[in-house]
């Protein structure tokens, strides 16, 4: 039993003493000398992108699982972003991680493991944006007939923007506006979506003119490198953009998602330039047609028009003889109103002068309101000297004691009336004569006198004044009233003209010769 033991032991000392770090090296070296580069397919699971940049995932099949890393400086360069659920074919090398003593691949690139799965995540892809309303047909702009700016997002050194600046000479010059951009490869999405957007935020009025029209062009290729077109970031910003878009992505057989989310697909970007803007030839035929035909239609409409009012003119009497039996009543009715207005004005003068007549003369009217104040005044003098009598014999009376102070105030207050008396006399005397006085000046202005003066004569009959011609007959006395005088005259009327004498039928008829 001792010997046994013995032997154990000392087979066990012959071998090495290794640390953790040493067998984890040195398994981590022969890992890396054994699978130097390897290219691995499988499909992506557990996906997650660290803060740091770095991405982790596991490539998985039917029977084993590898765990996967993707340095931050690598996974920007990625052709293909890694999703879960994704076939991939991963190229890297086998390496471990001593720090949980498990194995990994470190992704150095990625590509889609065949054309069957890219069409299929295009596929789902596809059902995904259209689920959201991205593709439909109510979204979609019209095209301006004739855009002032055109944008293109394209590469600038490609063969694409001269097709697409050659065709636009061609056929109408316009203003482009190019945003140089990547299409295929790492950064390429970003780009094409940020150049879409940013034409999107140039202000209208700004240094750089806003776009009318954008094209998004890219020459042929397979459908990997088509892929950035693809992608949800470009998709979304082509179906975001306030700009009516064209797409012309590929040759005619190639579909991109962005054909989808455009206002309008073109088969080329020849194609593109081609809907963008018209034939200039041909739009100034068609408005030389036009032209043509606006002047036929337009002497057409003018002869139409003429022969109407030809014909409806036809039918009107002659405007000049219309104008002259106007004017001919105008003419009557001007007479007419002349001669009603004298006769008016021959109505009221003569009611005026009846008027006068009744009326006293100013001058008569002040001097019997002068006799009047002087019978008062002789009235009221009796009276005074009373008042006096009375108030002498009143103090003679009450000699032997002084007045009384109510008699002296009495006797003040009467003497103060009688001082009052006279000037309130006469200013009553001057409102009276101021009042005559525009009375007799209103009686003037009124007065028939007036118009005498100004050339016309009152004729009066033996009834009184005489207002019409027909109220005399010939012979009769009348008195002519001048503003210097009167004289007298005797009416003659015209007679009557011989009533024309009807033959006798027992009268021969004379001869017409």
């Amino acid at each position: 039993m001792r010997e046994t033991y013995t032997s154990i032991d000392r087979s066990g000392a012959n071998l090495p003493e290794l640390t953790v770090s040493e067998i984890s090296g040195a398994i981590k070296r022969t890992l890396e000398s054994a699978f130097d580069r390897v290219r691995v397919r499988g499909e992506i699971s557990g996906f997650k992108r660290a803060a740091s940049g770095h991405c982790y995932m596991a490539l998985k099949d039917d029977q084993a699982v590898l765990d996967a890393v993707c340095w931050r400086g690598t996974s920007q360069r990625l052709t293909v972003q890694p999703e879960d659920g994704l076939e991939v074919i991963a190229t890297g090398r086998i390496t471990s991680y001593p720090g949980r003593s498990k194995y990994q691949l470190v992704i150095d690139s990625l590509e889609m493991a065949g054309e069957g799965a890219l069409l299929k995540l295009l596929e789902e892809r596809r059902r995904k944006l259209a689920a959201e309303g991205l593709f439909s047909s109510e979204r979609k702009r019209p095209l301006p007939f004739l855009p002032e700016v055109i944008g293109v997002v394209t590469s600038p050194t490609g063969a694409v923007i001269r097709d697409i600046l050659h065709r636009l000479e061609e056929r109408f010059p316009r203003r482009v506006l190019v945003w140089p951009v990547l299409v295929q490869g790492h950064g390429a999405v970003e780009q094409v979506a940020a150049a879409i957007r940013g034409f999107n935020a140039l202000p209208c009025s700004g240094p750089v003119p806003r776009p009318d029209l954008l094209i998004v062009a890219r020459g042929g290729g397979s459908l990997e490198d088509l892929w950035a077109f693809n992608e949800e970031v470009v998709v979304r910003a082509a179906a975001e953009s306030h700009i009516p878009l064209i797409s012309a992505v590929g040759h005619e057989t190639d579909t991109t998602l962005i054909d989808f989310a455009s206002d309008l697909r073109a088969p080329t970007p020849t194609a593109a330039a081609e809907m963008a803007v018209p034939v200039r030839s041909d739009l100034q035929v068609a408005l030389l047609d036009f032209g043509r035909r606006l002047v036929s239609s337009s002497a057409r409409q003018l002869n139409e028009r003429r022969n109407l009012v030809e014909g409806l003119g036809r039918g009107l009497p002659d405007p000049q003889r219309l104008l002259l039996e106007k004017s001919q009543a105008l003419d009557e009715r001007v007479e007419r109103l002349a001669l009603a207005m004298r006769g008016w004005l021959r109505h009221r003068g003569a009611g005026l002068e009846t008027l006068g007549h009744r009326l006293p003369h100013p001058r008569q009217q002040y001097r019997l309101a002068a006799q009047a104040l002087e019978a008062q005044r002789a009235r009221l003098a009796p009276v005074g000297q009373r008042l006096l009598v009375s108030r002498r014999q009143a103090l003679d009376s009450l000699v032997p004691r002084p007045p009384s102070r109510e008699l002296r105030h009495a006797g003040d207050a009467l003497q103060a009336c009688g001082e009052r008396l006279r000037p309130a006399m006469t200013r009553l005397l001057m409102a009276k004569s101021e009042g005559l006085d525009s009375c007799a000046r209103l009686l003037l202005s009124l007065s028939y006198k007036e118009t005498l003066a100004r050339g016309y004569a009152v004729v009066r009959g033996p009834e009184g004044v005489v207002q019409r011609a027909n109220q005399i007959a010939s012979g009769t006395a009348l008195r002519l009233e001048f503003a210097d005088g009167e004289i007298g005259a005797i009416a003659q009327t015209d007679r009557a003209k011989p009533r024309r004498q009807t033959p006798s039928p027992e009268e021969p008829q004379g001869s017409l010769l």
